[in-house]
């Protein structure tokens, strides 16, 4: 029986293997982007720099949230106390009242000022007359900034119980007679105040996303319907508000994942004891304990820091879950 020849194995058999695409991906993709754009990444440094060294890095201070701290130990030297410090929030009796708080604080936010800017949009998007409509928009998006402290002073200025200063208890004490009320002092009064405030200040700042989103608006799309005999309100139910439907869901997956989360700075400027019982929330809360300290007691920053975790931990599964349910029903989503 003859034997084979034996055939040389071509030479491109004996090379070694290349790398797989996603092995040769990834980082060597990265650095090709880079340098292609390297001028747009550079412009992106700083702002990337800033959540690295602000937003990042002190994340590892949240281990304080499990300790016992103390100072002449330093963070990573205190004990370990496991989950006793979100025990001891729980048991207290803040816990309720400033969780409730600050959920009523933030759907009631989220319930009158989310609409507004969208309404102010859609009303400046129908005004033909330039000069009025860039005068509207300065006017409303100009309170947007101004400081939210100096906002709180004219608020206390507005609603004064002085009748030579408070416009509110002039119009009281002229139009029905009624004595001067101190407003800012009352806890009843407090949300309503808080909340128009808060629409004065950021739905003029607001309706300029909304506006931005309109002017993306194909408008033939707005030419056809005219033809076919739309009105206007025709014309906002079907083209404007579908074609805004983008943002909207965005920002309101962003202000329903910080359902929890407050600007402490205006309701610190409010602060009061006659109006804990509705403006104590769970920032102004981890303010008291964790810079401040709290009837004489020195601050406690560990406990602050359970506090704000917690706050963070209910934050991330709300826009998570709010994103879910907005990707299934409209189709778009933060991801």
């Amino acid at each position: 029986m003859s034997q084979q020849p034996v055939v040389a194995a071509p030479a491109e058999l004996h090379r070694p293997a290349r790398p797989s695409t996603a092995a040769r991906g990834g980082l060597g993709r990265l650095r090709r982007r880079v340098a292609a754009d390297w001028p747009l990444m550079l412009m992106l440094a700083p702002g990337l720099a800033y959540f690295v060294v602000f937003h990042y890095v002190p994340m590892a201070g949240i281990v304080l949230a499990f300790k016992r701290f103390r100072v002449a130990e330093g963070i990573w030297g205190s004990p370990w106390v496991g989950l006793a410090h979100f025990e001891a929030f729980f048991n207290s009796y803040y816990a309720s009242r400033i969780v409730i708080n600050s959920l009523v604080l933030n759907l009631l936010t989220l319930l009158f000022l989310f609409p507004v800017p969208i309404v102010l949009a859609l009303l400046l998007n129908e005004v033909r007359q330039e000069s009025f409509k860039r005068t509207v928009q300065t006017i409303t998006y100009f309170p947007y900034f101004v400081a939210a402290v100096v906002m709180v002073g004219m608020v206390k200025m507005l609603l004064s119980p002085d009748p030579s200063l408070g416009v509110v208890n002039q119009l009281r004490l002229g139009l029905w007679g009624l004595a001067p009320l101190n407003f800012v002092a009352e806890a009843d009064y407090f949300r309503p105040i808080y909340v128009a405030m808060l629409i004065w200040q950021n739905a003029g700042f607001g309706a300029i996303i909304y506006l931005a989103g309109l002017a993306a608006v194909d408008v033939q799309l707005y030419e056809a319907a005219i033809i076919d005999g739309a009105n206007r309100l025709q014309l906002i139910r079907h083209i404007s508000l579908p074609g805004l439907a983008p943002t909207i869901v965005v920002l309101l997956l962003l202000n329903i994942g910080s359902l929890l989360r407050l600007g402490a700075e205006p309701i610190l400027a409010f602060y009061s004891p006659g109006i804990y019982a509705t403006a104590d929330v769970i920032e102004t809360f981890v303010y008291r304990r964790g810079i401040a300290g709290e009837a004489g007691a020195p601050p406690d920053y560990a406990f602050a820091t359970a506090v704000g975790l917690f706050q963070s931990v209910v934050g991330l599964f709300l826009i998570v879950t709010a994103n879910r349910l907005a990707r299934r029903a409209t189709g778009h989503g933060l991801w």
